[in-house]
């Protein structure tokens, strides 16, 4: 996996680097500073995986992921920031990142969030996880068990309308877009069997 690194701290730059080299088949082939260079070099060098920091100058995160997924559809996108909350996680999914790494976690998170992209999972962090309510999880684990509508409603004592309202919810708090995400989703929580 060949992968650029974004980051307007060189230090950090240089910590992801040391990282990501350990892996055997990952290999760094350029770091950037600043947003605008990280698209000039993701359009010009086609990574797998360019790493984002979300606050940067010229171009943020977020404008240099639009801008990266446009003209090298090819390249894949993770978001490293400093920011825990899920706010910054939808709009990143929604700017065609694949991935949302907390930079607190990345010592753990960050490999994790590569295999994740390689495979085509998105990553949310940690936090927007936790954030579902316990009757929005309840909904997901009986999505993920290919339950309909009609039948959730049916064993949570709910209405169609409502168990609708709660998968919505989940959904967007995650990030994902269909049935088949959130059965990934459900799977490496631990709510279902594989």
């Amino acid at each position: 996996m060949r992968v650029l690194i974004a980051d307007d701290h060189g230090i950090v730059r240089s910590g992801l680097r040391l990282l990501l080299e350990r892996q055997p088949d990952v290999e760094v082939i350029a770091e950037a500073a600043d947003g605008a260079e990280a698209r000039d070099i993701a359009v010009r060098e086609r990574p797998d995986l360019a790493i984002l920091d979300l606050k940067m100058p010229k171009l943020t995160g977020l404008q240099a992921t639009r801008e990266i997924r446009a003209q090298a559809p090819e390249t894949k996108v993770l978001i490293l920031s400093m920011h825990d909350d899920e706010r910054y996680v939808a709009e990143a999914l929604a700017a065609g990142a694949s991935g949302y790494v907390v930079k607190t976690q990345a010592d753990t998170d960050l490999l994790a969030a590569l295999r994740a992209v390689e495979r085509g999972e998105p990553f949310p962090a940690p936090a927007a996880a936790g954030e579902l309510t316990p009757r929005e999880e309840e909904v997901v684990k009986l999505v993920a068990e290919a339950n309909t509508s009609k039948e959730i409603a049916a064993i949570l004592h709910l209405s169609e309308k409502t168990v609708e309202n709660h998968r919505a919810n989940a959904m967007r708090k995650l990030g994902m877009r269909d049935r088949v995400e959130l059965v990934r989703y459900a799977i490496r929580r631990g709510l279902i069997e594989p």
